[in-house]
């Protein structure tokens, strides 16, 4: 196990119990951080802390809503009684909504994409920063999106708007606490290997064929190509990454 990077920190994700926020939330423990996974799905995450400690980690869940404020609060504060701290945060809930033109957008699918998506990172910061700054510093990277910040596709107005609230909100609290020693960075992934990019009933090799031509590189993301990119951001090597968005899209974006 390489422990070089995270052995001592404590690790928070949201959202891990899939996809992105499983592969980062295994990648920090096998770095030697102590990890604690949140989300609303208590059999998901309790994979991700099986799958950890199969592999030597060590690990433990929360279940919360990040809509939630007292929801939030508790799994900070659950944190830090555990472990005595929090080092690292991860910020990856979201969810996508039912695609659609914005004409026919639901009102409850609007507030619901950007509750969960943007809100829900604030609130995560919010009381992520009080501890860190009590404790003198850390580190957060939120999950973002190519779509919303960095380009645009039809039928996906709630869920851009609110990554590219994500993105704003990223800069504006690493410019806020940057002082207080804590740097604030968000990851942006295009298409990858994450069940969010499939569509009902599709399989990895129809994604590939659907989205293959508008990605230069040719191919959707690894998971361990983003997880790279979140792990890099939230090590000390990114020291001097202050309000970065880091784009892992294979150049879709470029």
């Amino acid at each position: 196990m390489n422990s070089s990077r995270f052995h001592g920190k404590v690790a928070l994700v949201t959202g891990g119990g899939t996809g992105i926020g499983r592969a980062t939330a295994r990648a920090f423990a096998r770095e030697g951080a102590t990890v604690v996974v949140a989300g609303r799905g208590t059999e998901a995450l309790s994979g991700t802390v099986e799958l950890i400690e199969k592999e030597g980690g060590r690990a433990s869940l929360v279940t919360a809503d990040v809509t939630v404020e007292d929801d939030v609060a508790r799994v900070v504060e659950t944190v830090v009684e555990r472990h005595g701290g929090l080092d690292v945060a991860h910020n990856n809930a979201g969810i996508l909504g039912r695609p659609g033109p914005l004409a026919d957008l639901d009102s409850d699918t609007w507030r619901r994409v950007l509750d969960v998506n943007l809100t829900g990172v604030f609130l995560s910061m919010k009381h992520e920063i009080r501890q860190m700054r009590a404790r003198g510093g850390g580190a957060i990277v939120n999950t973002s999106s190519t779509i919303g910040p960095h380009l645009r596709r039809p039928m996906l107005a709630a869920y851009g708007t609110s990554k590219a609230g994500v993105s704003a909100l990223t800069r504006a609290a690493a410019l806020d606490h940057i002082g207080d020693g804590i740097r604030v960075n968000a990851v942006s992934p295009g298409a990858s290997d994450a069940p969010m990019s499939l569509l009902p009933g599709e399989s990895p090799e129809q994604r590939h064929e659907r989205l293959a031509p508008s990605i230069p590189l040719g191919r959707v993301g690894t998971l361990d190509e983003v997880v790279g990119a979140v792990l890099w951001l939230a090590s000390d090597e990114a020291g001097f990454a202050v309000g970065h968005d880091l784009v892992v899209d294979g150049g879709a974006s470029a």
